[in-house]
């Protein structure tokens, strides 16, 4: 409480005029202010509108007349306003909808049936005195009893029952009923004056401005919110090569929302990308940028770039999007990301840092370490290359990416949210347990303590291909292992059960491995992968970029790639330090139209 007092409290000469520093003030009216009033209205200036959160406003507010100007008070607001909506034009008691965000009490005890806090607010019944509220009028009751005519049935749950005076404002904002705020006076303190009416209407009128801009702000966090939300992928995936969950947790009330994302991207032959980053930044331009990096990273992964390859053209997007966004806002246009493929073929992870806190591994048997991954600059930054750390992870191994806000919640620096989460994963982690369940118990304290900034984490158990669905061979480039090939597909397919795929099989790795043959450079492998999907991949050691064209019908070739694509589901290449890989994919159990 800002204010202290007894009974002899209510005589306005107790404030000396050094505490006020106002002894000379007045009022609009040119009549000389006490300076109780004078102080009254300061510690509302000095407290009301601190916080940009609608409900602390109204107990702000609250706080501020109890026990200055009376004994209770409560703020009734609007549920549209705290949800950062304007109220409806309300005309008549019967259609104002209010909820109790504060009550406070300076002495003694709640009787049963009062309304309290979080509780709805009963409809009025409609007379003169709710429309002169609803229209900005301050009601003042000398008496409980004059009460009872606009209160009606719900007098007993609205007026304390000690109470012998009392006084409701509205906060009235552009014509608008916002809410009402009431006080009480209770025991043998004096009954309200017009005084205090004034009073009373002079701090309600600061604390409308102040509970509108938190409305406006809770409006525009809501915005960002939702756009950032939206922008976000679904929060669990289920994959051959790993399960995942990802949590996106906003920072408090009290700041805007930052541009922290994750994704889980299915790139070619079973295999999977993690990705988590977090833009430089908060409110809505955050939100943009995200967008932009986000959709930028799926472009980029569909080509099938290694790790450190795709954050450099991840770099040089940022710099062009901080040139656009000019030199005043240079330094505000950049992002932290990391970026990590799973193969589940052969069990490994490969992972590039831009910047960004290394991920967590946890092993089946609950170990946990860090990887040790080399972190280039962030993004935007320019002129360096992204290291790649390539890991083995075994069957169940849980790998755990986060933003930065995971760790320095409560004031940790990064040494001290490694220590904690390590300690934290090491002790929640169970083989059975589920995704969700480890990160509802990571994060379990948020809902109690919201972040000071974004927390994303995305937490992907792994799984492997069991040796018996993959089968690869070598052959060198010669047209005569054309025949080789299609016979040991056609009887790799017999054996998986899989011969409805024979024939489009064979056509789809004969088209590749002649193609290999006549424009490339052994030695040429093949590999076949069973899964949901059937994978087909030709490899050789050429670069050259496979294009798919339309043949004309006096062309005696050209028809290849066409044929395989009308073949397959998807067909694309990659490529790394010895060539590049066609690869196709074929669902195992096709469907009919």
């Amino acid at each position: 409480m800002l204010l202290h007092h007894d009974t002899e409290a209510w005589h306005r000469d107790r404030v000396s005029c050094d505490v006020v520093g106002m002894c000379h003030g007045s009022d609009m009216t040119g009549q000389q202010q006490n300076p109780h009033d004078l102080y009254l209205l300061y510690a509302a200036a000095k407290r009301i509108g601190r916080s940009l959160d609608v409900d602390h406003t109204a107990e702000d507010l609250a706080e501020v007349l109890v026990p200055a100007l009376g004994d209770v008070a409560t703020v009734d607001l609007s549920d549209a306003v705290r949800a950062g909506d304007e109220p409806p034009k309300t005309f008549g008691g019967g259609q104002l909808r209010l909820r109790r965000v504060a009550a406070v009490r300076h002495h003694g005890s709640w009787h049963p049936g009062f309304i309290r806090t979080g509780m709805p607010v009963p409809s009025f019944p409609d007379g003169f005195e709710i429309r002169s509220l609803q229209r900005g009028k301050v009601l003042m009751a000398t008496n409980r009893a004059e009460v009872v005519p606009y209160a009606g049935d719900f007098t007993d749950a609205m007026v304390p029952l000690d109470a012998h005076s009392g006084m409701s404002a509205p906060l009235y904002v552009r014509g608008l009923l916002f809410g009402i705020v009431s006080v009480w006076r209770t025991g043998s303190t004096p009954v309200f004056d017009r005084d205090d009416r004034k009073l009373l209407r002079e701090i309600a009128s600061r604390a409308e401005l102040s509970i509108d801009n938190a409305r406006r702000y809770t409006r525009e966090r809501r915005a960002a919110i939702a756009l950032q939300r939206a922008l976000l992928p679904q929060a669990r995936t289920d994959t051959t090569a790993a399960e995942t969950a990802g949590r996106y947790i906003p920072a408090d009330r009290g700041r805007q929302v930052g541009g922290d994302w994750y994704d889980v991207i299915p790139l070619s032959s079973l295999r999977v990308a993690f990705v988590v980053g977090d833009v430089i930044g908060h409110g809505l331009p955050a939100s943009a940028t995200m967008g932009r990096l986000r959709t930028a990273v799926q472009t980029l992964a569909d080509l099938d770039l290694e790790p450190g390859e795709l954050l450099a053209h991840l770099d040089d997007l940022v710099q062009r999007l901080a040139s656009e966004a000019g030199p005043a806002r240079w330094d505000t246009v950049g992002a932290t990301c990391v970026y990590a493929v799973y193969d589940p073929v052969a069990g490994r992870c490969a992972i590039a840092s831009a910047g960004h806190p290394p991920p967590a591994v946890v092993t089946p048997e609950g170990k946990v370490d860090f990887v040790d991954v080399t972190p280039g600059p962030p993004l935007g930054v320019g002129g360096m290359p992204f290291e790649v750390t390539e890991i083995a992870l075994a069957p169940g191994s849980v790998l755990a990416l986060y933003t930065d806000g995971l760790l320095n919640r409560h004031d940790r620096d990064v040494t001290q949210g490694m220590d904690w989460l390590h300690e934290r994963l090491g002790s929640l982690y169970e083989s059975e347990q589920s995704l969700d369940d480890i990160g509802q118990k990571l994060l379990g304290d948020v809902s109690s303590a919201p972040p000071a900034d974004d927390i994303v984490m995305l937490l992907a158990r792994t799984r492997t291909v069991v040796p018996e669905a993959v089968v690869e061979w070598e052959f060198p480039a010669d047209a005569s292992v054309v025949a080789e090939v299609r016979n040991l597909t056609t009887q790799q397919l017999a054996a998986w059960g899989l011969d409805t795929l024979s024939f489009s099989t064979e056509l789809v790795v004969s088209e590749l491995i002649t193609n290999a043959i006549r424009y490339a450079q052994g030695p040429i492998r093949v590999r076949l992968i069973r899964d949901d999907l059937l994978v087909c991949e030709v490899s050789d050691a050429s670069f050259t970029q496979p294009r798919l064209c339309y043949a004309r019908s006096t062309d005696e070739g050209g028809r290849g790639l066409f044929l395989v694509a009308q073949m397959t589901r998807r067909w694309g290449s990659r490529y790394s330090r010895l060539g590049k890989t066609i690869w196709t994919e074929q669902p195992t159990h096709p469907t009919y139209k």
